[in-house]
């Protein structure tokens, strides 16, 4: 979650790892749309329903890009969010980047994270095995990520990050039996969601070299 960052913490085991690179009508409200039907690559995010979290009831919310696109552009538009994120300017560039996933075969899902009623926060839900990070990391089949920004300052630095997070991965590990851990990837300089990780149950792996970034490698166990 966009807050500054670092990770290195004497009790991990951390490897750098250098694998070769080569690879129409109104919206609907919060909760109500139905979920998709058929064969998925992340088993109906739609369907996954609430959990009680110690910061009240979540529920992940997939995007829709008329209801939900100036919300989640505000929140990009934030220097702390932007700092992880690099999607702040006019709302189109984040439309362009909800898009590409609302469009795609399903293997990343964008959602609002609704908080007691409320969207505080934005979640993407990725097939980590199928997504270009696994030429990173030894990928295993099923493995599933996590990207999040707590959308409002005052939620930030509180505790409710780690809450989350714990809450969805407990969500992702009920509703996907054959997912044998939730997998993230924060830049190692974001030491504050790397410590939420951590407090949600996240262990660190391993540092990775990306495109874009050294990640911190954090994986929550089945």
């Amino acid at each position: 979650m966009p807050a500054p960052d670092t990770g290195t913490d004497g009790g991990e085991d951390t490897a750098d790892l250098d694998l070769p690179p080569d690879l129409t009508g109104a919206p609907a409200a919060y909760g109500t749309e139905p979920g998709p039907y058929g064969p998925d690559p992340l088993d109906r995010v739609a369907d996954w329903g609430p959990i009680a979290t110690a910061a009240g009831v979540l529920q992940l919310v997939p995007v829709q890009l008329d209801r939900d696109l100036s919300l989640v552009a505000t929140w990009m538009n934030d220097p702390v969010v932007d700092a992880f994120w690099l999607l702040a300017g006019p709302a189109g560039r984040t439309g362009a980047h909800l898009a590409q996933q609302l469009n795609g075969d399903g293997r990343s899902v964008p959602c609002l994270g609704v908080l007691d009623g409320l969207p505080m926060s934005y979640w993407e839900i990725y097939r980590a095995d199928l997504d270009p990070l696994a030429r990173y990391y030894p990928s295993r089949l099923h493995d599933t990520g996590v990207h999040v920004l707590i959308g409002s300052a005052e939620d930030r630095g509180r505790g409710i990050g780690a809450a989350l997070l714990r809450g969805v991965a407990d969500l992702v590990l009920r509703h996907r039996p054959r997912c044998p851990r939730v997998v993230a990837e924060p830049d190692v300089r974001n030491t504050a969601s790397i410590a939420a990780f951590r407090a949600a149950g996240f262990r660190k792996a391993a540092e990775a070299d990306l495109p874009d970034k050294r990640a911190a490698l954090m994986l929550r166990d089945r």
